[in-house]
């Protein structure tokens, strides 16, 4: 009986985080329509809806109903696997993210290195996606991603281990407790782990100005050039809740998670997330596309010796 109640409650769980998925993704999709519109002094979306608040679901259905089309000469199992490789990993990391004090579906006493082994899992979808496509093209966008993933993991994990030792946990609700008095922000040291980490993670999902994946003036659309339909809105929803998803860890590393005054810790939790995605918006329409050898010097030449230098000050300071 117990078996069977688990079951249910496992199910309930994964249709309400599969549901704020969906509609997160569209959330973001229309407002960073919006946000690059007014930074480029337009309006965006404004037809569909208040605001073109619904376009994004005119965009779903749109894509739904589109042909699913397969190119002639590509590795099928592979190429039809890619986007499912590359949407699962985001969403299994809602599994240890805190929304509030007793809002998580599992506090595992591993969380961080949980989040760590799943941050590099998307890029074996996106080399699927380029090799089973049989486009050149594609094939050079997925080997860009997986040389810039396994190049910017190291300062990112860094980043993330320094937390870790500030707090004596890898569990993130523990993170968030050792963060009631100061948050790890308010830290010169952490303060300089929050900046190697949020570039690092940016350069993860492929976000302006590290997007080189997918870099459409040369390779058209990388990676996801032979998809459409439901197939490449996939990939999207994977890019977009990945893009919640480094938000949300970086809320809860460094800015005291669902921690504040007044209001519920799931909206202080929202809040905080959110309020880091649009700083990412802000970037990618502020910053130029770097060239893809700019994109590896900076990543091992600047931010890996940093996140080294600031882990060996952390420890200094844990010692002292």
């Amino acid at each position: 009986m117990l078996s069977i109640l688990t079951i249910i409650w496992a199910l309930i769980v994964g249709i309400i985080v599969l549901g704020f998925i969906a509609a997160s993704a569209m959330f973001l999709i229309w407002w960073e329509r919006k946000v690059s519109a007014h930074i480029q002094s337009r309006y965006g979306p404004m037809r569909v809806g208040w605001h073109g608040v619904l376009q994004s679901v005119a965009d779903a259905v749109k894509l739904l109903l589109k042909e699913n089309i397969i190119p002639a000469e590509a590795d099928k199992l592979v190429w039809w696997l890619a986007p499912f490789i590359a949407i699962v990993p985001p969403v299994m990391a809602f599994v240890v993210l805190p929304f509030g004090k007793n809002l998580i579906v599992k506090d595992l006493n591993v969380g961080v290195l949980y989040l760590m082994a799943l941050s590099s899992v998307s890029v074996i979808g996106i080399f699927m996606a380029g090799w089973g496509s049989n486009n050149k093209y594609s094939l050079i966008g997925g080997m860009r991603s997986a040389a810039q993933i396994i190049s910017y993991e190291l300062p990112l994990i860094i980043s993330m281990i320094i937390v870790a030792m500030q707090a004596g946990s890898l569990s993130m609700q523990k993170i968030v407790l050792a963060q009631a008095g100061c948050w790890n922000i308010l830290h010169p040291n952490m303060a300089m782990a929050f900046i190697v980490y949020i570039i690092a993670a940016t350069a993860e999902i492929n976000r302006v100005p590290f997007d080189i994946p997918e870099a459409e003036s040369e390779l058209v659309a990388g990676f996801h050039t032979e998809y459409s339909g439901m197939k490449f809105a996939m990939f999207f929803i994977g890019e977009y809740t990945n893009l919640f998803i480094i938000s949300a860890i970086a809320a809860t590393l460094f800015f005291g998670g669902w921690q504040g005054p007044i209001l519920p810790g799931v909206v202080w939790f929202l809040i905080k997330s959110y309020g880091i995605v649009f700083v990412l918006m802000w970037v990618r329409w502020t910053f130029p596309r770097l060239r893809v050898d700019q994109l590896m010097g900076f990543a091992w030449k600047i931010l890996t010796p940093i996140s080294f230098v600031n882990l060996a000050i952390t420890g200094w300071l844990l010692l002292k």
